[in-house]
């Protein structure tokens, strides 16, 4: 699908902080004039595998009924494109084709579905399903999802889940995605975000080892029009 199709029916109705033409029209010109690049020493090009990371307490509990490139659902907030990149380290980082790439995360009050009602998240959303999806990468090991920026929770700085598996379901990886602190800090001074985190990306255990890797390679946009993010995501 192409990214004006892909736009125009994942923001239709949305309801969101941004207007659809705005957004579309934005993206090559953002991608030129805005780019944050995530971190200086970060390599979009290198072979090293992806950090290895905990799937963590709120992972995707029916994967394969969430075959989806828009993951929003009735979530609100700052639109947010994610454009993942999949490769094989053990093929010269040629790109995977015909994998499955998983993603999830929170809203933008912190919150998961398909969890809640306890001491981990108070807000019961147990019986939704939204902010999570399954892609199949194209021949270029490209996959798309439509998401909104998403929140924070105590104890960890803001990130996306993502796993990446073979077609008959064995898990290749599973990692997570940071976000460059200029652009979160822009995005959570946005009305109906609540302010900065409790957990920078060089204070977060997860991120401690790792961040460069884990660091998003661009993110370009602005609170008005979304944002976009690429990430090339290394396998073994």
């Amino acid at each position: 699908m192409d990214k004006r199709r892909f736009l125009k029916k994942g923001l239709l109705g949305l309801g969101t902080m941004a207007v659809m033409p705005a957004f579309i029209s934005s993206c090559s010109k953002d991608e030129k004039e805005n780019e944050t690049e995530a971190d200086p020493g970060t390599d979009s090009n290198s072979c090293l595998v992806s950090p290895v990371e905990m799937v963590g307490p709120f992972p995707i509990k029916t994967p394969a009924q969430l075959v989806q490139a828009n993951i929003i659902g009735d979530r609100t907030g700052i639109p947010l494109l994610i454009k993942i990149i999949i490769q094989d380290q053990s093929n010269g980082c040629l790109p995977l084709s015909n994998v499955m790439v998983d993603i999830w995360q929170c809203d933008k009050d912190g919150n998961y579905s398909q969890y809640g009602g306890n001491q981990l998240q108070s807000a019961n959303y147990t019986n939704q399903n939204f902010l999570r999806g399954r892609q199949t990468t194209n021949v270029n090991g490209e996959v798309s999802f439509l998401s909104i920026f998403p929140g924070w929770y105590p104890g960890r700085a803001p990130h996306l889940h993502v796993q990446v598996l073979t077609s008959a379901g064995s898990s290749l990886l599973v990692t997570q995605i940071a976000f460059p602190t200029s652009v979160y800090s822009a995005v959570y001074a946005a009305n109906g975000y609540k302010g900065e985190p409790d957990r920078s990306n060089t204070q977060d255990s997860l991120f401690s080892d790792s961040l460069t890797q884990n660091m998003a390679d661009t993110v370009t946009g602005n609170n008005i029009d979304g944002y976009t993010l690429s990430k090339v995501i290394t396998v073994s």
